[in-house]
């Protein structure tokens, strides 16, 4: 079974961290609608949702990836490289304790969840505004007792990894070449982005489907053309805020449930 945690819109959502758009103004209202259909995407694709509650002072929390990263044997509670944001992994991390053992990114390292990518046993990790070299050195410690190898990747031009490359198959990776070293991963095979939506490369692989942003038809074509199903989703007014769709759910296997 499929657990995915989520957290709610704040009120104050207008006043998250932007870093590489420029502000602009955010529904609040229709962000909710679309934040329900996600959570509704997620649900139809085999999830089930533990929600948070929004917390008005944490206009971010509903990017609720960035706090940790879940695998198979352990959770790794993220150090934020936005002080901001630090406070919004206290109740993951409380969550996950039901599920996982909990290790921790200590000072004065940084880790987002947004710049970590899991591909099988490698992991790979954008050096990027929030997460520096000694958040990933850390994290190659804490996982390297469940034989996973740690890769760092530069990035240029974008927020986390995430942004610039995701998996959308076994094999297979979304990628906007002009932000990522695509040489990093030339083991896989590597579906470019449409050049006209540069924020495309942004999808949730969930089971054998995609749950992917509805404003990048041309790109979605392309994946389409690959044979990858694709579930469509509006995040719309999450994107003003450089969100996508990876970045507002934590989806892990609960474990115990598996072996019952």
């Amino acid at each position: 079974m499929r657990i995915a945690i989520t957290r709610g819109i704040s009120p104050n959502f207008e006043r998250c961290e932007v870093s590489h758009l420029a502000r602009r103004p955010i529904d609040l209202d229709l962000a909710r609608s679309q934040h329900r259909e996600y959570e509704n995407c997620l649900g139809s694709l085999g999830c089930s949702i533990h929600g948070l509650p929004a917390d008005p002072e944490l206009p971010d929390c509903v990017f609720v990836e960035d706090t940790c990263v879940v695998l198979d044997e352990v959770a790794i509670i993220a150090r934020m490289g936005a002080e901001s944001r630090r406070v919004e992994s206290q109740e993951v991390a409380e969550i996950l304790k039901s599920y996982r053992e909990v290790l921790h990114i200590a000072s004065p390292s940084t880790l987002d969840g947004g710049d970590v990518l899991q591909l099988g046993r490698a992991i790979f990790v954008g050096l990027s505004a929030r997460t520096n070299r000694a958040g990933i050195d850390q994290l190659r410690c804490l996982v390297a007792p469940h034989d996973y190898s740690v890769h760092a990747v530069g990035l240029r031009g974008c927020l986390h990894l995430k942004s610039a490359i995701t998996q959308v198959g076994p094999e297979t990776l979304l990628v906007n070449r002009d932000w990522v070293d695509e040489e990093m991963f030339r083991q896989f095979k590597l579906v470019a982005i449409d050049p006209s939506e540069p924020m495309a490369a942004n999808a949730l692989l969930i089971g054998d489907q995609v749950a992917y942003p509805a404003g990048y038809p041309r790109t979605r074509e392309r994946l389409e053309s690959h044979g990858i199903r694709i579930r469509t989703v509006d995040v719309s007014e999450l994107a003003k805020a450089e969100g996508g769709v990876t970045c507002c759910s934590v989806i892990f296997n609960d474990r115990a449930a598996d072996r019952k």
